[in-house]
């Protein structure tokens, strides 16, 4: 079974929260969740650990979302870490620069584990595909996960 390890990064504790909290509900079975409160502290983090996946806000302080997906794709060993954004921001523009600059996808606020599932399991199941590890990463079926409908 693989674990996942991701990286969230929001100015917000309490969304960081929310964003974990959604990936376990989503049947994302996570073995380390690192928190950065922008993208500053993101980096610094990425230097002390390894992750599979971060997802950040776009709209931060000291270094924004946008900022820090441009200097992650500098890092040699962050570059094939995908990064999902999670934000309010309404630009399509911004969203699209995101994307651009190497971001794998968005999820906008608010969400639900739903959408969570919708949008990540894709990049994760790609990522570990490419890396040989598909057959690690175990997620619950719905009967497991007690959401099978009769």
């Amino acid at each position: 079974m693989k674990q996942v390890r991701a990286l969230i990064v929001d100015d917000s504790s309490v969304m960081r929260k929310i964003v974990e909290r959604s990936l376990r509900q989503a049947g994302i079975e996570l073995s380390e969740v690192v928190e950065a409160g922008n993208g500053v502290e993101a980096l610094a983090a990425l230097g002390r650990t390894k992750v599979d996946l971060i997802l950040s806000d776009i709209n931060m302080p000291v270094m924004d979302g946008l900022e820090f997906v441009r200097q992650l794709q500098s890092v040699a060993e962050a570059k094939s870490i995908p990064v999902v954004m999670i934000t309010t921001e309404g630009s399509e523009s911004n969203v699209m620069q995101a994307l651009s600059l190497g971001a794998r996808g968005y999820i906008r606020k608010p969400f639900t584990p739903d959408q969570v599932k919708e949008y990540v399991l894709p990049i994760l199941f790609d990522k570990l595909a490419n890396q040989g590890l598909l057959d690690k990463l175990q997620v619950p079926s719905e009967e497991q996960s007690g959401d099978s409908h009769p």
